[in-house]
């Protein structure tokens, strides 16, 4: 039986209304599809940005306390310069203090005709030469040829050996020494430095450590003693 135009056109309509419906389902899947997508996407872009952020700021801590650990490190060596300053300055005033107190030596002449006469006798056995030049202070002239006998007689009964000693009275000592001798040997060549400034500084040296010390206690961080 043959449709009529209205049953063709109800069909064509609800055929139209089928696809439509079809059409639209199809449209919403993808739309949720694209929409979960799209959210997956962003988290990770999200998480990703938020990782690059969080590595940024642990990046930048780091070098803050870097920059903070350096500057500690510079202020604490800072610190100890000065004290190590501040110390050595302390024991170089203690030092010229000493360097003041030799010219208290020589006014006690018994005292200082003995020091000669042991610096002599040292300066002998040192050089173990047979003929000496000595220089002395112009004032000390006559203290120097008065123990020259003795320690020529020292030296002889130590070492077993004869020594020519002569004093250099064209060149005296200068005046920023205040005591002691000046020993040379083969023409000036050789030198034992017995002036009482050299004796100073060489006990000095010596007795340095122990100073600090006494001065500013134990190092302890100091491992070796010798």
């Amino acid at each position: 039986m043959a449709l009529s135009d209205s049953d063709v056109q109800k069909q064509i309509q609800h055929m139209m209304a089928f696809i439509e419906q079809e059409a639209n389902e199809k449209a919403e899947e993808i739309d949720a599809k694209a929409e979960e997508e799209f959210n997956i996407e962003k988290g990770r872009l999200v998480q990703q940005q938020r990782l690059k952020i969080m590595e940024y700021y642990e990046r930048k801590e780091k070098q803050v306390d870097l920059q903070k650990k350096i500057q500690s490190s510079n202020m604490l060596n800072a610190a100890r310069l000065k004290v190590l300053k501040h110390r050595d300055d302390h024991v170089a005033s203690v030092m010229d203090e000493a360097k003041a107190s030799l010219v208290t030596i020589t006014r006690d002449k018994a005292k200082y005709t003995g020091i000669l006469q042991q610096l002599l006798t040292q300066g002998l056995c040192q050089l173990l030469e047979p003929a000496l030049l000595i220089r002395c202070r112009q004032v000390d002239l006559a203290l120097v040829e008065q123990v020259i006998p003795a320690a020529l007689a020292e030296y002889k009964a130590t070492v077993g050996k004869d020594c020519q000693i002569k004093v250099d009275n064209e060149n005296w000592l200068g005046a920023d020494k205040t005591g002691g001798l000046e020993i040379l040997a083969q023409k000036g060549k050789i030198k034992v430095d017995n002036t009482l400034e050299a004796r100073l500084a060489m006990v000095s040296q010596q007795i340095l450590p122990s100073m600090r010390s006494k001065l500013f206690g134990a190092n302890p961080s100091r491992k070796f003693f010798d």
